[in-house]
């Protein structure tokens, strides 16, 4: 005979996940689901957390503290979660800025009747003949 059919189960904390807008909700213990909804977990010695992701939308998490009740007498023992709903509000993810494209100068057109090389510049220009001196 064994004294396993007198332990007590292991406590359980039942948690009310809700946020806006509806998001996939995951416990730090493994429970999740699809908001809004409800998840059952082992109750922790420590406080955990419960992360909301949705696509297009910045993630969240949640910190949950455990409270134990140990009862007495006249009334039993009980675990109690805060917060109870645990409600996350889902900000948009901003847009990533686009990258701009450094600015390239466009080549000119090549002119169908070119002068030659040689030629002397044209009477009116502003800029020197780099080539005066060594002809």
């Amino acid at each position: 005979m064994s004294w396993d059919m007198f332990k007590s189960a292991p406590p359980t904390v039942q948690l009310r996940l809700e946020s806006n807008p509806g998001a996939d909700a995951t416990t730090s213990l493994g429970p999740g689901c699809k908001t809004p909804c409800s998840v059952s977990v082992p109750a922790p010695e420590a406080p955990f957390t419960v992360a909301f992701v949705l696509p297009k939308y910045q993630p969240a998490s949640v910190p949950v503290n455990v409270i134990r009740n140990p009862g007495d007498f006249t009334t039993p023992a009980s675990v109690t979660s805060d917060p109870n709903p645990v409600f996350a509000e889902l900000q948009p993810a901003t847009p990533p800025k686009p990258v701009r494209k450094p600015h390239r100068p466009r080549k000119p057109k090549p002119a169908a009747a070119a002068a030659p090389a040689e030629s002397a510049p044209a009477a009116g220009s502003p800029f020197p003949d780099p080539n005066a001196g060594r002809r």
